[in-house]
């Protein structure tokens, strides 16, 4: 028993190192970022920035929230994000939903049929052609649909619903209720916890959606955060109501200028994946639920 008892402790020892340390590699670059991002852009230029902040300064995140641009691709990954999800889950449930019912005899054939579209598919240019030919280039269908008819989110939301008694199916054809009264008075309020998780990673994937933006979107207005994201980070534009500021400052501190536009990316990082990341919190308590669907038979 020593030796069980000692054994124990040592797994557990094991394991809250081992998460210690896969928790500060996560959290340790976003307090970096974030250090740069609210830094005296002189400190941030000469590269003494490390883990905490040096000086006080917030015109990044100023310089941020007032750039036109910001604002605009803010909106456009916002309603991409909520319209994709909520495609997600009505076109999931209203799939998945025939597939778990046992008296609709062609659900195997459907599911097989649905599952080939997971391994195969037509291509990139098939996909563009089709998106073109049907006029949906640079609008929000683009972004939104492709990622609608995805059958892994339906295959998790058919096992959720085939986990339930079948007693409530005929229980509630008896009272006189049809399929799309059992489907939304007591299928979806009984699987919140799926729903939620199936939503949280829709709204994740959407919002991190690049290149499906960067192929079918070709207006400025149109593109979402990434598509901005990238360009300064990557190609490093500046921002519009920066720019001139920029060359100002170029002109008399160098160092300075530098800094200021490191801060300016660190700071964009962070509006960029604060949205999502404070959705977690509220949809938390659903998702670890729904990540154990299925695990336990009860």
């Amino acid at each position: 028993m020593k030796n069980t008892g000692f054994g124990n402790r040592l797994f557990d020892s094991v394991n809250i190192l081992a998460l210690s340390l896969l928790t500060l590699s996560i959290i340790l670059p976003f307090v970096y970022m974030f250090s740069i991002s609210i830094s005296n852009p002189v400190e941030v230029g000469h590269f003494r920035v490390h883990l905490f902040p040096k000086g006080s300064n917030l015109e990044a995140y100023k310089t941020v929230l007032q750039d036109n641009q910001i604002l605009r691709a803010y909106w456009n990954s916002i309603r991409y994000t909520v319209l994709g999800t909520l495609m997600v889950l009505l076109v999931g449930c209203l799939t998945a939903y025939p597939l778990s019912v046992h008296r609709f005899k062609a659900r195997h054939g459907l599911t097989i049929l649905f599952t080939v579209t997971m391994f195969f598919s037509g291509g990139l240019i098939p996909v563009f052609l089709m998106i073109r030919n049907l006029g949906l280039l640079d609008s929000i269908w683009a972004v939104t649909l492709p990622a609608v008819f995805s059958f892994w989110n339906i295959i998790i939301l058919r096992t959720n619903f085939q986990g339930m008694p079948q007693e409530l199916y005929e229980s509630a054809f008896i009272d006189g209720a049809n399929d799309w009264q059992i489907l939304f008075r007591i299928v979806i309020p009984l699987s919140k916890a799926i729903l939620a998780t199936i939503a949280l990673f829709a709204s994740v994937g959407l919002w991190n959606a690049y290149f499906g933006p960067l192929m079918y979107l070709t207006s400025a207005d149109m593109q979402p955060l990434t598509i901005i994201l990238r360009r300064i980070l990557v190609a490093n534009e500046v921002l519009s109501n920066g720019a001139l500021d920029q060359a100002n400052i170029m002109e008399v501190d160098p160092v300075a200028a530098s800094g200021r536009m490191i801060s300016v990316r660190m700071a964009t990082i962070f509006v960029t994946i604060g949205p999502i990341v404070l959705i977690y919190p509220f949809v938390q308590k659903y998702f670890v639920k729904g990540t154990l669907v299925g695990s336990v038979k009860g």
